[in-house]
């Protein structure tokens, strides 16, 4: 099979080629986003103001070195038994360089080995291998079903109540399970400020607030917002329909944390988020909403409990009038859960982990009404489900030597359908770590898990969309399962100041899920007629050097990786990539401090083109015809790189004030990255062609923070 040259003329008349598929032109169309964003922002970013308005004292001050106080060992990379983990404070995202001045968490966490992006501009990521509906993202222990907004391209987390966040790519705690991939655990603040403060935004993209302060002198409370309005901008657009559309999405968060006793910690958080998307023929909304009250107990000196309880909601609406056709298609998925945590380090030799959780899944997949003029009505309300899913762990770590320690324990885990369909199973998922310190500043480590899944998406796009429904194990789709065998040999270098790390894995993976050739996947009732099941492999090497202190501080990384699917019935039963199969990657992420005044930040990436399936041929039947394609994704899409950089400069203080100016530049070189290829044929030769759009070229922002 071979692929001649395809020439093009790209958006600025320059003629070059690529080579695609088989008897293909191919035209690029730039687009900034369909929704109206502008390429250029002007943002008044990160005021701080304080209930105390007096101004600073006239005296001379003395400026003192900085005193950094951590809850985590700078070595624990060295020292731990867990591998796989990755972790990032909001500071260090706060210095990357951001896509129109918005910073980004999980824009953020593509830039770590073995992650990757699913799509150009997107919030979704896989992790070795696997798809984003194997990775669990809580936000205080409550799932976010869906963390981004306007599809995509800004995260559902906002910076200004985020403390931190942690990754794990391999064996995770624990406490949490129903995942293959990775746990995502994001955390906001837990600080308790003496006087009320705050920090916020104002842009011509979004704006934002965040308010924190005490409520007596055992309580403290944090309330946040952040909204975005691109829709005021799209009266400049050229089409009427465009000036009169609606186009934002919102967040808002809050905390309320309250001591009881000296030994009992009450706390209630809350999250709920809505984008909105509308034109004349029609709106589009979906959102999410999460909160938890929970409860920190101290049982005994040796003995600590939590108990919380969490409720997540995620749901989307789509309403159309078309030819005086009303139609209106809701989706919604609602968990309550329960748990209740204990950890007990009794010993070096027990250090005790134990706990149990049960969560309540009500899946509503689809409720759609249609009405015309002629007052009939219509509707197609898909089956509703309901299951209970169950979890007990218990979990032990010991230092065995001053060399040696181990990290072991065991989840139960358990899926009950209920209602119209009743079902149950169950799986062990055992796990087990060891470190063994060759030196003071070196180790070597390995680990096995054993992870089940019971729920999915039904999704046939890369790119995903707010429209994928989640389904559930049942008697006729088995829980999906993964074998996870890793080993890996970690250094440090001139105190902690220098982290140099190599990891390998294999992961084999069993049921795992996908779906028929040219399946329907939209408002189908009969979803499960749809879905095949084989097996499937991922493994790879990651390699990671990070400095940590000096004026240049960052991190580059180098992921090999490969990714494959065997299901009798796809691909006609021949093994074939999985479509986030990337064998190379490549992440830089650098900060220099030239001053106290002066700093530059840049990032760059490069990636292998994902894996799709192209048409390499046609048949004619009588003047139509129809594409003939290759096997599942037999082809590539062409590599993936992009530059980021931003300059700060921070002002000379004032009296009550100081200010920050930050230029930055996302795809500073202007590289025309694939976000999608469609095709078609042209009508009257019926010769097919291949249209690639991209979403961005160089996009500046300008953003002024300022501080009193």
């Amino acid at each position: 099979m071979v692929c001649p040259k395809i020439y093009a003329k790209n958006f600025f008349g320059l003629n070059s080629f690529r080579t695609f598929a088989p008897q293909m032109k191919i035209e690029q169309n730039m687009t900034l986003l369909k929704t109206g964003f502008l390429l250029f922002s002007f943002s008044l970013s990160s005021f701080v103001f304080s209930q105390n308005t007096s101004g600073p004292d006239k005296k001379t001050d003395k400026e003192l070195e900085e005193v950094v106080v951590s809850a985590r060992r700078r070595d624990l990379n060295v020292t731990g038994t867990t591998m796989g983990v990755e972790k990032l404070s909001i500071r260090e995202i706060q210095l990357m360089p951001a896509f129109m001045g918005e910073v980004d968490i999980l824009k953020a966490i593509q830039l770590l080995p073995g992650v990757q992006t699913t799509s150009e501009g997107g919030s979704g990521f896989s992790v070795r291998g696997g798809s984003p509906d194997q990775n669990l993202i809580v936000l205080d222990n409550t799932t976010v079903y869906n963390p981004s907004h306007q599809m995509g391209f800004f995260s559902a987390f906002n910076n200004d109540v985020i403390k931190g966040i942690e990754l794990y790519k391999g064996h995770f705690p624990f406490r949490h399970g129903g995942r293959l991939s990775s746990l995502l655990e994001v955390y906001t603040r837990t600080d308790a400020p003496e006087t009320i403060t705050g920090t916020g935004g104002i842009g011509l993209i979004s704006s934002r607030l965040m308010i924190e302060g005490p409520l007596g002198e055992k309580t403290t409370w944090v309330a946040a917002a952040r909204r975005t309005y691109a829709d005021l901008f799209l009266i400049f657009a050229s089409e009427p329909d465009l000036r009169n559309a609606t186009l934002y999405f919102y967040d808002l968060n809050g905390k309320l944390t309250h001591r009881l006793s000296d030994k009992d910690v009450l706390e209630f958080n809350i999250y709920n988020g809505l984008d909105k998307m509308g034109m004349t023929m029609g709106n589009f909304d979906y959102g999410n909403t999460a909160s938890s009250l929970t409860w920190n107990r101290v049982l005994s000196d040796k003995l600590f409990g939590k108990f919380s309880a969490h409720f997540t909601d995620y749901q989307y609406g789509l309403a159309a009038n078309m030819n005086d056709i009303d139609a209106s298609w809701k989706s919604r998925i609602t968990d309550w859960m329960f748990r209740a945590d204990f950890h007990q380090p009794i010993s070096p030799l027990w250090d005790i982990s134990y706990g149990v959780s049960g969560t309540y899944h009500a899946f509503r997949p689809g409720e759609v009404s249609v009405s015309g003029m002629s007052d009939s009505t219509g509707s197609i309300n898909l089956t509703r489900k309901e299951a209970w899913e169950y979890g007990a762990y218990l979990s032990n770590e010991q230092k065995l030597t001053d060399k040696w320690s181990l990290s072991y324990g065991i989840r139960l885990s358990a899926f009950q359908n209920i209602g119209n369909v009743k079902h149950l199973y169950t799986a062990l998922e055992p796990g087990a770590s060891a470190v063994y310190k060759l030196t003071d500043n070196s180790s070597l480590k390995a680990g096995y898990s054993h992870n089940t899944q019971y729920m999915q998406l039904a999704n046939n796009s890369a790119s995903g969309s707010p429209l994928d429904v989640w389904f559930t194990a049942s008697p006729q789709i088995k829980p999906q399962q993964v074998d996870l065998f890793s080993v890996g040999y970690f250094h440090n270098f001139d105190d902690n100041n220098y982290e140099l790390s190599v990891e390998t894995y294999y992961k084999n993976l069993t049921n795992v899920v996908d779906f028929k050739e040219h399946s329907n996947l939209l408002l189908n009732p009969d979803l499960e007629g749809e879905v095949r099941t084989g097996t499937g492999r991922a493994y790879g090497i990651e390699l990671m050097a990070r400095k940590n202190a000096g004026r240049l501080t960052g991190f580059l990384n180098y992921t090999w990786s490969r990714s494959e699917r065997t299901i009798a019935e796809v691909n006609h039963g021949r093994t074939y990539l999985a479509p986030f199969d990337k064998p190379h990657a490549v992440n830089i992420v650098a900060t220099y401090k030239f001053s106290k005044k002066i700093n530059l930040s840049a990032i760059w990436v490069f990636a292998t083109g994902t894996p799709t399936t192209y048409p390499t041929g046609r048949f004619a039947v009588g003047d139509e015809y129809f594409p003939i394609y290759s096997g599942r994704n037999e082809y590539r899409k062409p590599n993936y790189h992009r530059l980021d950089v931003s300059f700060n400069y921070i002002s000379e203080p004032h009296k009550y004030w100081q200010g920050e100016w930050n230029f930055s530049l996302y795809n500073a070189y202007n590289q025309h990255n694939p976000w999608t290829i469609n095709y078609s044929q042209d009508k009257i030769t019926g010769i097919p062609y291949a249209e690639m759009m991209y979403l961005f070229g160089i996009v500046p922002s300008i953003t002024y923070n300022f501080k009193f």
